[in-house]
């Protein structure tokens, strides 16, 4: 306040510079300015000092209110502390007052806790003599028992333990027979039923047609043409066929050799027209395999053709077809796997039929199942994972391709199809005559399973019976029970599962036999 009245007062004094500096320069008015601007100062100064004092008694009245609503203000503040200590006292001594009850309650819990140890201890004491007695009681008893019984504690832990084992193994044995029992009469009825319905209406035939690797000359003079000069003929049937011709070994023959039986028969086909046309030169040799090679893969289109319309099939693509037809000039132990795969069809869909499966993805499984023979030795794998891989890639179904790849167990089947194809194609492969296998071979898995028979306790003699079809257990009566016989005839057959590869399925017999004799005197 007091700044703007001295602000005030500084414009007003220069104003009155300004008008006395104007009447200073008019002269004909410079005194009665000097006497007016005297009378302004006057008045200035009269209304400063009025300003100034009516300032400081704003300012005093200013102070004193604000004096005054401070000290409300505290004595505000002072009653809310007084009732909040108040309130905190009040709440300290409750709880004070809980303190002393929870501590009474504490020193009487401790001194429960107290009595009670003192009275566990009594009976820790009490127990331990207790146990002190049953030990010496148990040492005097266990001393008498070895005593009657003739034996130690651990023999006899050991006798209880055989025992208890021979008790369970029995009940479990005759709880087997008689599941056994029950279940095999049904299954098999029904098993018999449908696997005789299946293969009585298949004939197949075993006189399988064998492919012809060997050519037969006129005359030793028709080797020369086959060689040709300084070998060429030959160089050029071996380079376009992929097979490899053999002239000296034979009189009048020529050998082909080649790992693909279907361009072995390409080179069989070339040469015996080459031959009877006489012209037999690297040009000629060349064209007569180009059409040798179209010729077959048309008859190879049209055996898939017969495979699938004789087990009324459709949609196969014709890269399978023509890979069912090559399996023709294909063989297992002897056994054409042309015939094999619609044979294992035809069988395949009389099961699913007698079944109530799929009979059409049963046939056409069954068909397929080994087109991975088919393929060129070049893809590696087994022919189970190829074949699937190749249907899969010309658009059959995941069921045919899984009971592809499963046959053979490369994946475990979890279809109907995939265990009937199994079954049909063990079925086809185990029939009498069906396949070959060299006497070598026959005598070592006979000897192989009279050999997993006799590795077993209490077995006397094993013999390997019908083609090793079934094996026939001879075991000792006083060593081996009822029950336990029949628990060592899976043990075996679980053995030979194991160790063995087969086509078809092992019977096994247990025989057992206890004697009586007496004489009369």
């Amino acid at each position: 306040m007091i700044e703007t009245i001295v602000g005030v007062i500084a414009l007003i004094i220069g104003g009155v510079s300004v008008f006395i500096y104007r009447n200073w320069v008019d002269q004909n008015t410079k005194k009665s300015a000097q006497v007016e601007a005297k009378k302004i100062v006057q008045r200035a100064k009269s209304e400063s000092s009025r300003v100034e004092k009516d300032a400081k008694r704003r300012a005093k009245e200013f102070e004193q209110r604000a004096k005054r609503n401070a000290e409300n203000e505290i004595a505000k503040q002072k009653d809310k502390l007084a009732r909040t200590e108040k309130s905190f006292l009040d709440k300290k001594k409750s709880l004070d007052h809980k303190q002393k009850s929870f501590d009474d309650e504490i020193q009487i819990e401790l001194k429960k806790v107290e009595d009670q140890k003192a009275r566990v201890k009594i009976a820790e004491t009490k127990v331990k003599s207790q146990e002190a007695q049953v030990i010496d009681l148990k040492s005097r008893l266990q001393g008498e028992l070895e005593k009657i019984a003739g034996m130690s504690q651990s023999q006899a832990k050991e006798k209880l333990v055989t025992v208890m084992e021979e008790e369970a193994k029995a009940d479990f044995s005759r709880k087997l027979i008689s599941l056994e029992e029950e279940y095999k009469e049904r299954s098999e009825k029904k098993a018999n039923r449908i696997i005789s319905l299946a293969v009585s209406r298949v004939a197949g035939d075993y006189a399988a047609e064998r492919v012809i690797t060997s050519v037969s000359l006129a005359s030793e003079e028709m080797k020369g043409k086959v060689i040709g000069k300084e070998g060429r003929n030959i160089r050029a049937m071996e380079a376009v066929c992929g097979v490899d011709l053999i002239v000296d070994e034979v009189p009048d023959t020529v050998i082909i050799s080649g790992f693909d039986p279907v361009r072995r028969e390409v080179a069989r086909r070339a040469l015996i027209e080459l031959l009877e046309d006489g012209r037999v030169h690297p040009g000629r040799i060349e064209e007569v395999v180009r059409k040798t090679k179209s010729r077959l893969l048309k008859e190879l289109r049209e055996d898939g053709e017969k495979a699938i319309n004789e087990l009324n099939l459709t949609g196969v693509h014709p890269e399978i077809l023509k890979l069912v037809g090559s399996l023709k000039y294909r063989t297992s132990f002897s056994q054409n796997n042309y015939y094999h795969s619609i044979e294992v069809g035809n069988l395949a869909g009389m099961m699913a039929a007698e079944l109530g499966g799929n009979v059409k993805v049963a046939k056409r499984a069954g068909l397929l199942h080994d087109i991975g023979k088919a393929i060129d030795h070049s893809v590696e794998g087994s022919h189970a994972v190829i074949g699937a891989d190749f249907a899969k890639k010309y658009g059959e179904k995941e069921a045919v391709c899984h009971a592809i790849r499963s046959h053979h167990e490369d994946e475990m089947p979890n279809s109907m199809i995939a265990h009937l194809v199994q079954a049909a194609d063990a079925i086809s492969s185990a029939r009498p005559g069906a396949r070959k296998s060299t006497q070598a071979n026959y005598i070592k898995r006979l000897e192989d399973l009279e050999s997993i028979g006799n590795s077993f306790d209490g077995v006397l003699r094993t013999f390997a019976v019908q083609a090793g079809r079934e094996v026939r257990i001879i075991v000792d009566s006083a060593l081996v029970t009822d029950e336990q016989s029949v628990m060592l005839s899976k043990d075996i057959a679980k053995k030979i599962e194991r160790e063995m590869n087969y086509p078809g399925q092992i019977k096994i017999t247990v025989m057992r036999e206890t004697r009586a004799v007496e004489h009369a005197r």
